[in-house]
């Protein structure tokens, strides 16, 4: 794996936004920062007020000009720029095997220009080896324009790194990126594990509080079990652990409000037509108020 951080760019807000937390991530890990335009040639029935030429010269001049203002912006950091043709849902998911971070803008909107949580976004996501991370630009004024360098992220850079982990199926890669997030940017993190309570309804039984709390005892101590094989690695990392009932998804939506990051796993699956995403990672690229990376992981 390189020492490289990818940075896709579309020529949306949010994507000079995941640009320029590209930049700083870069800086921190000490790594070379790419910026990638995938050119995919639009039907003009989409796009009637571009001929062809324009186009593709639009697409080549777009990732040249962020990067010399972002050159600007960080001068001590190793900036290169590539201008690629191919479907960017094909494209970026083999990019992101040579990369150590690959960074995406999302919107959450549709359209055919953006890096969604979209068809674009989802199918990077679901088809990427490396981690991707998604990040969303504040909201500007209205009638305003920035550039790569200009655009403030959602999400809050001195608050925690969010993880959510399941502590009965612990992942090592997850955990480790999460860890060393949390490392490198010197802010605590807060590992979310959440369960289910038993149905009681199903079976026409009223809720059992003793029981709810010795299972909690459980899933606390299960949790602490996993995260001590990792205080020795990690010391310098303050670790803020929550493990309560409920929906993780809601837990995690939640959590995010007031976090630097969120991290959250993704199981590689390959279907007859292309991987997907599993539900909980879905749900918080969608809702999440903070950048998410998604890490894959068997």
């Amino acid at each position: 794996m390189s020492r490289t951080v990818i940075a896709g760019l579309d020529g949306s807000r949010e994507s000079f936004a995941a640009a320029e937390w590209a930049a700083h991530e870069a800086k921190l890990r000490g790594a070379s920062l790419k910026l990638v335009n995938v050119w995919e040639s639009v039907p003009l029935v989409q796009a009637p007020f571009l001929s062809a030429e324009n186009e593709q010269q639009w697409a080549e001049q777009l990732p040249r000009e962020a990067g010399e203002e972002l050159r600007k912006a960080h001068p001590e950091l190793d900036i290169t720029v590539e201008q690629l043709t191919g479907r960017p849902a094909d494209v970026l998911p083999e990019l992101s095997k040579d990369a150590e971070l690959l960074v995406l803008g999302s919107s959450g909107l549709g359209g055919f220009t953006g890096f969604l949580v979209g068809s674009v976004g989802q199918a990077v996501v679901s088809r990427a080896e490396g981690p991707v991370v998604l990040v969303r630009a504040l909201t500007a004024t209205e009638g305003t324009e920035a550039g790569a360098a200009d655009q403030e992220v959602q999400g809050d850079p001195q608050g925690p790194i969010v993880l959510g982990l399941d502590a009965n199926e612990p992942d090592d890669a997850l955990i480790r990126f999460a860890y060393d997030a949390a490392q490198r940017h010197g802010l605590p993190l807060k590992v979310v594990h959440s369960w289910n309570l038993p149905p009681y309804f199903a079976y026409g039984l009223p809720p059992d509080p003793q029981l709810n709390a010795e299972l909690g005892r459980i899933e606390a101590e299960t949790l602490t079990e996993v995260l001590d094989a990792w205080r020795s690695t990690y010391p310098s990392v303050e670790v803020l652990e929550q493990a309560a009932p409920g929906k993780a998804v809601e837990q995690l939506v939640e959590a995010s409000r007031g976090a630097s990051l969120v991290v959250v796993g993704q199981r590689m699956r390959r279907a007859p037509f292309g991987g997907r995403i599993g539900s909980v990672a879905h749900a918080v690229l969608h809702h999440a108020t903070a950048p998410v990376a998604v890490i894959p992981h068997q």
